[in-house]
């Protein structure tokens, strides 16, 4: 199905799939927010409530909570790498929350969680950052790619995070060669 027009089908068990590879990938970044703040335990909370979605819990009032105390905590760091991996978290816990509107806009919280921890690892290390990209893009479950495929391409963003957004955007909607 193309996603041009049709409205997504967002099912539980494809939700909790892509749920749960956001908080692996968010998940990698995470130590980079902990130095910086080590008492801020909202993104780390964000990232074990997505994977408590993932494994079969609710998609609930706590769950949200979870994505907006992230948010909170990404917003009240100046530090890049710290701001970036707190998104990521948020991201994660806020992927549960995709909504079945054909619109790029909706892109951005499928591959928000991945695309946050690259930035937050690429500002230290480009090699490390560019290995969790691979690894996330060949990990990625194929519910993601499933779900990729019923949204038009990811709304345009600025600067590096946008570059980072496309190019997930792009190789997750190519056939894969196993």
């Amino acid at each position: 199905m193309s996603g041009q027009g049709a409205i997504p089908v967002v099912d539980l068990e494809s939700l909790r799939a892509l749920t749960g590879w956001a908080a692996a990938c968010a998940d990698e970044a995470l130590h980079l927010f902990e130095l910086v703040a080590p008492r801020d335990g909202r993104p780390r909370e964000a990232i074990a409530a997505a994977r408590r979605f993932a494994d079969g819990g609710g998609r609930d009032n706590r769950l949200r909570k979870a994505a907006l105390d992230a948010f909170r905590a990404a917003n009240e760091t100046s530090q890049p790498s710290a701001s970036a991996a707190a998104h990521a978290a948020s991201a994660a816990a806020g992927s549960a929350f995709l909504h079945p509107l054909a619109d790029g806009q909706q892109v951005k919280h499928i591959l928000g969680a991945v695309a946050f921890a690259t930035l937050a690892l690429e500002s230290q290390d480009a090699t490390p950052a560019f290995a969790a990209l691979k690894r996330a893009i060949d990990e990625a479950p194929p519910e993601v790619a499933a779900l990729l495929a019923q949204y038009p391409p990811c709304a345009p963003v600025k600067g590096r995070l946008g570059e980072i957004l496309a190019e997930l955007d792009t190789r997750l909607r190519q056939p894969r060669i196993d």
